[in-house]
């Protein structure tokens, strides 16, 4: 943006600065009504409502982006407590299932006397409560 200075055919100088043509003997506009105050003020009030805006969308893609994130952060908390469960459940699982074959081999005099408490309760579940061929209380 700069400013052009045309001589004209009787000595006088006019300036173009911006688009407007401006009679610099007379301080008239060639082109327009208005003085090149006016003119220049409108194209600032425009231009800082531009820059505003853009500013205005600019921060708004900023916000949409920030709360994008904050979403993703949550959904990143909550499927990972969701993983920790499981994977607790598991590793719960992994060790109970360790110990279970851990104490079936073992020959620990307890353990010995717990396997043969669970066969005899086993047994007493496998016999019928009435007698074959008994004949049901009246």
């Amino acid at each position: 943006m700069g400013q052009v200075e045309n001589v004209g055919p009787s000595g006088q100088r006019a300036s173009t600065e911006l688009g407007s043509l401006i009679d610099l003997s007379t301080g008239s506009s060639v082109l327009g009504k208005e003085g090149v105050d006016s003119g220049m003020s409108k194209k600032d009030s425009r231009r800082k409502w531009m820059w505003l805006t853009l500013a205005v969308l600019g921060a708004l893609q900023l916000y949409a982006v920030r709360e994008l994130l904050a979403a993703f952060a949550l959904f990143i908390l909550g499927f990972g407590a969701i993983t920790l469960f499981v994977l607790t459940l598991y590793a719960l699982h992994k060790t109970w299932e360790a110990g279970v074959a851990w104490m079936a081999a073992s020959r620990h005099p307890v353990f010995l006397l717990a396997r043969r408490s669970v066969a005899i309760v086993e047994d007493w579940s496998r016999r019928p409560f009435r007698r074959p061929g008994s004949e049901p209380a009246s």
